[in-house]
């Protein structure tokens, strides 16, 4: 989250954080009240579920999925243990039309035949008297090596019960084949009342300059899960990441997929896809005007490395105009380390960019 504090600025005083930092209470250490983790199950062995449970009735949750596979995998979410037909959704895949699911007993992630390892991003209002929204972020890593776009989901469901608070989450497999040891489901929880300074994320870096075509965080330190925000603007917007570039050797290493505006390469309603490449998002931009971006990423050592994103664009000034989107899926095929560097490079001098990292184990 960009922090604007007086004069301009992203960094403040610790005077300045305390009293008049709105968006501190989402992240890092010493804010007050930001995303708490209520509960995690990591499985230990192979199983169907992974079960989060005795839950405290938070206004809002975040939810980070992790889930490694042996055969067909289908996977859904339930709350509080709720079997009945009081699920709905309506998802895209890989950019592709709309189709919806309704009165059905789970909130369906990714269908039969699904065997790679995935990550997923999701938000839930929880409402006690309302029915429970959700928004979900989903990538599936393909088939392992840079030559294989990883998939996406862009998923929003409801669970239609009008009388209790969310007190478990359980993510489910429907179908053959076991989620394996590993896989886990983390549930972080914020509430208006929140006063509590035992934040999850923790930011990792800050960087906030007005030169450069090639900009670096510096190395930080390595964390499981990556959350990344940014802003750019310059006089031409064509800009590329990539991780540890200044110790890493390997090349076509990135593939990925993303849209803009509902839009693919050739005008069709599914992604542009990119394979072996040795940026990520190659010359991924929408105009020459001010960008904001959200990113995270899974960050296992061992396996390929995970990345959903959005992003808006402002288009020209003025609300005659209306704003660009793009969403985004990549992967970084690289099996041996963690991300502790991220670089942006844009194909012209910045006017403005400012990146933030927060990361958590």
């Amino acid at each position: 989250m960009v922090d604007w504090l007086a004069g301009n600025r992203v960094r403040g005083t610790s005077t300045e954080r305390a009293s008049g930092d709105f968006n501190n209470h989402l992240t890092g250490a010493g804010a007050v009240g930001g995303w708490k983790e209520l509960g995690r199950t990591t499985l230990g062995s192979s199983g169907d579920s992974i079960s989060v449970s005795s839950l405290p009735d938070k206004r809002y949750y975040m939810l980070l999925g992790n889930h490694f596979k042996t055969g067909a995998i289908a996977h859904a979410l339930q709350m509080n243990g709720d079997t009945g037909t009081s699920y709905s959704n309506r998802c895209s895949i890989n950019g592709g039309s709309d189709f919806t699911n309704i009165s059905r007993t789970r909130l369906e992630n990714w269908g039969a035949g699904n065997t790679n390892p995935d990550l997923s991003v999701s938000y839930i209002s929880n409402l006690s008297s309302k029915e429970k929204l959700v928004v979900e972020h989903l990538i599936d890593q393909n088939t392992s090596g840079a030559g294989n776009a990883p998939a996406r989901r862009e998923n929003v469901g409801k669970w239609a019960n009008t009388t209790n608070a969310i007190n478990e989450l359980d993510s489910i497999n429907y179908s053959t084949g076991d989620f394996t040891s590993g896989s886990e489901l983390v549930v972080l929880g914020w509430d208006p009342s929140d006063t509590h300074t035992t934040n999850f994320w923790e930011e990792l870096a800050d960087v906030d300059v007005t030169t450069g075509t090639t900009i670096s965080t510096g190395n930080f330190t390595a964390k499981k899960y990556l959350w990344v925000q940014f802003y750019l603007n310059a006089s031409a917007i064509s800009f590329d990441w990539q991780f540890n570039s200044s110790t890493d050797t390997q090349t076509s290493t990135y593939s990925g997929r993303h849209q803009n505006n509902g839009i693919g390469a050739s005008g069709q309603n599914s992604d542009y896809t990119q394979i072996n490449k040795n940026v990520m998002a190659e010359n991924f931009g929408l105009n020459a005007s001010p960008h904001f971006g959200n990113m995270f990423i899974v960050n296992n050592a061992s396996n390929e490395k995970l990345v959903t994103g959005h992003l808006v664009n402002q288009n020209t000034a003025t609300a005659g105009y209306a704003p660009n989107r793009a969403e985004f899926a990549y992967k970084w095929a690289n099996t041996t380390n963690q991300i502790n560097n991220i670089t942006m490079l844009n194909s012209v001098n910045v006017s403005r960019f400012i990146m933030k990292v927060w990361g958590a184990n």
